[in-house]
């Protein structure tokens, strides 16, 4: 992979200030910390997310994972947590980006699409109008028990290329992503970025053996 090629890495569902530190040693660009969801890994209280925030060195971002659904209750919680990024999980049905953009300046906003069939591809478009970049996932928002991140699947790769094509805002890829397919999941989809979360932990903890093994498949 040339060098032009490597994407920047998210590592997501950061536990720990000393997570957060193995995760930025090896070369992480991001950190993904996941504050209450109706399912999934990764939670953590919001003192935890604040005290994270708070100690990461820039340039690496902070992403809130957040699933919330309005404007006024997201602005509260980046504002009380100071996360560099908000990552708005599901889609919005109060209030709008604009509205978190008026409210939170300099704050990124990425708008995850959870990549469930071509009408995904239209949703993807329409959104990234609206934010800084899309996450592209591989959860189900319209479950019994939705699933909003963290599944360890993999979707359609092919939809995820159609949709970094279609769009001119940064793509971020999630979903199923190990340190065996990273390389093949940058080269099908070209994405901006990688996220990983269950693909580098083992019995739930961030594995530093796995950690290496990403950075290296990806050239980083």
């Amino acid at each position: 992979m040339d060098a032009a090629s490597v994407p920047r890495v998210k590592i997501c569902c950061i536990q720990s200030v000393a997570e957060a530190g193995a995760a930025v040693r090896h070369g992480a660009a991001a950190l993904g910390l996941v504050s209450r969801m109706p399912s999934g890994p990764g939670i953590i209280s919001d003192e935890t997310i604040a005290r994270i925030a708070a100690v990461v060195p820039p340039p690496v971002a902070t992403f809130l994972l957040t699933c919330r659904q309005d404007a006024p209750s997201i602005i509260d919680e980046q504002r009380r947590l100071r996360t560099t990024a908000v990552q708005v999980c599901d889609r919005l049905v109060s209030g709008s980006y604009a509205d978190l953009r008026d409210a939170l300046p300099g704050v990124r906003l990425v708008a995850v699409v959870h990549v469930t069939g071509p009408g995904s591809v239209e949703e993807a478009v329409a959104v990234a109008r609206e934010a800084d970049a899309i996450l592209l996932d591989s959860g189900r928002p319209d479950a019994a028990v939705k699933e909003l991140g963290g599944t360890g699947r993999r979707h359609d790769w092919a939809l995820s290329r159609r949709i970094r094509e279609a769009v001119d805002v940064p793509v971020f890829l999630a979903g199923g992503i190990t340190p065996d397919n990273a390389a093949e999941a940058v080269s099908a989809v070209g994405p901006f970025a990688i996220d990983v979360c269950t693909g580098v932990r083992t019995a739930g903890a961030l594995d530093d053996a796995k950690l290496e093994r990403l950075f290296a498949a990806l050239g980083a």
